[in-house]
């Protein structure tokens, strides 16, 4: 995809979700959400509670739920690496090297190459 094509795209994606925050923006839903969020803020400082507090007090079994975490693997997840091939356009998201569509790249275009097109990594 050319540079240009790209930059058309993004402008329209902008355009597009300019409208739909314009839209969000007079739901009356939203505006009673933010008002919700606003006050029960206001009532956590001043009484000094945290979420996790307020949460707690709503909803004393999820200190269950959370004390359950699994403890079977001592090993870290993989971090996401994500690649997007400048040729295709096509991205590829994997924890691990093995990704038969990387694997395809990798010997097309090369090893070097393909590192090349990491976009971004996340935990």
């Amino acid at each position: 995809m050319s540079l240009l094509n790209e930059y058309i795209q993004k402008e329209q994606q902008l355009k597009q979700l300019q409208e739909d925050l314009q839209r969000l923006e007079g739901d009356q839903r939203l505006k009673s959400e933010l008002e919700f969020k606003a006050k029960l803020e206001a009532l956590m400082n001043e009484f000094g509670k945290r979420p996790a507090d307020v949460i707690a007090l709503l909803d004393p079994a999820s200190d269950q739920r959370s004390a359950k975490a699994p403890t079977a693997s001592s090993r870290r997840k993989r971090r996401l690496k994500i690649y997007k091939n400048p040729h295709s356009g096509e991205v590829i998201e994997t924890r691990g090297g093995n990704h038969k569509g990387l694997r395809n790249w990798k010997n097309e275009h090369g090893d070097e190459a393909v590192e090349s097109w990491l976009v971004r990594m996340e935990d």
